[in-house]
């Protein structure tokens, strides 16, 4: 998903997946990529082209997004949505494993996901602080304080593309105006 506003200058490719999600006032849109599709590096191409920030979130199966921000000032912000899947998922193994399934669900596991998940839960005032920043300096209108902000970073909902919304919402997008069908 890529929430931009004047989105038009996207490779052919990617135009032919595109479905529109959510559709928010005031020439923002917010839009849904069939998976698999967006690659980190169009995320300065769409900026540049457009001359407008852009934040997108890079969902797997609902239940883990990490969404990054851009300015056209070239400032960046990062955040993981449901921080317990995402330390589940960022968990190094061990490099004398055979085999992962061995070791999923044992206490060492278990140690590592609760290590990894205070790492990440670490990082959520800092990446709360510069969504915040991208909120204005992209010019949006906020009234949005830290704390929500990092509420929401921490938030365990279950559909990450709801929380990315309200997300959005929280930081003083135009609100979506109703939700589209899948398409």
């Amino acid at each position: 998903m890529a929430s931009i506003r004047n989105f038009g200058g996207i490779h052919q490719e990617l135009k032919d997946t595109v479905h529109a999600w959510c559709p928010r006032p005031g020439g923002w849109q917010t839009l849904r990529f069939d998976h698999g599709l967006w690659e980190y590096e169009y995320l300065s191409g769409l900026v540049g082209w457009t001359t407008a920030p852009a934040c997108v979130a890079d969902v797997a199966d609902s239940g883990i997004a990490l969404l990054t921000g851009l300015g056209t000032d070239g400032q960046r912000w990062r955040a993981w949505l449901n921080l317990d899947n995402a330390a589940a998922l960022l968990t190094e193994e061990p490099e004398d494993l055979d085999d992962v399934s061995l070791w999923v669900g044992t206490p060492e596991f278990t140690e590592a996901v609760r290590h990894k998940r205070a790492e990440l839960d670490e990082d959520v005032p800092a990446a709360a602080e510069e969504a915040l920043l991208w909120a204005a300096t992209a010019g949006i209108p906020t009234t949005a304080q830290q704390p929500r902000i990092e509420e929401l970073l921490r938030s365990q909902e279950t559909f990450v593309e709801d929380l990315f919304r309200k997300l959005l919402d929280e930081l003083g997008l135009p609100r979506a105006a109703q939700l589209l069908p899948d398409s």
